[in-house]
């Protein structure tokens, strides 16, 4: 019998949290692990109170044709990453490990080529996380050293988009 590696483990989960997801374009799931314990999960959705898009029935970035990855200020959603950071204490994220899974809610087939926006790896780096593990495929994963995010201020090359 083979066993699924860790990695794939951990990121099966994130993948199952991310069916919760209530995006109409990509959902998404993130669990928080450290020393083998799941320290807490997130998935993408409308803050609490506040219809979510599947519950609207549309997409106000869809509707106005706005790219993947831009003007995240015009989303309903809170992203997966930051609710899993807002459900945990920084003690406990401090050397955790992120897995996040992205789902297209249409195919529910996994999406790779995936990462956090530049507002959720902020938050990563203030929780104290130490690696961000993105799956790619089935049985595939990229690694993600927050220290590089550190290191490679992404903020500083940004363009304005205003």
């Amino acid at each position: 019998m083979e066993r699924v590696s860790k990695h794939n483990y951990y990121l099966d989960i994130a993948q199952t949290v991310a069916e919760r997801g209530t995006c109409l374009r990509r959902c998404f799931g993130a669990i928080i692990v450290k020393n083998d314990s799941i320290i807490s999960t997130g998935y993408n959705g409308a803050p609490r109170g506040r219809k979510n898009c599947c519950d609207l029935g549309y997409c106000r970035r869809e509707e106005m044709r706005i790219p993947r990855g831009q003007r995240y200020e015009l989303c309903r959603s809170v992203h997966a990453e930051a609710n899993a950071i807002i459900s945990a204490s920084r003690e406990n994220m401090i050397g955790s490990t992120l897995y996040i899974a992205c789902v297209d809610p249409a195919t529910k087939e996994v999406v790779g080529s995936v990462t956090s926006c530049a507002m959720c790896k902020r938050m990563v780096i203030n929780a104290g996380i130490q690696e961000v593990i993105v799956r790619e495929t089935a049985d595939t994963y990229s690694v993600y050293p927050v220290v590089r995010w550190v290191e490679n201020d992404d903020s500083l090359t940004q363009e304005l988009g205003y």
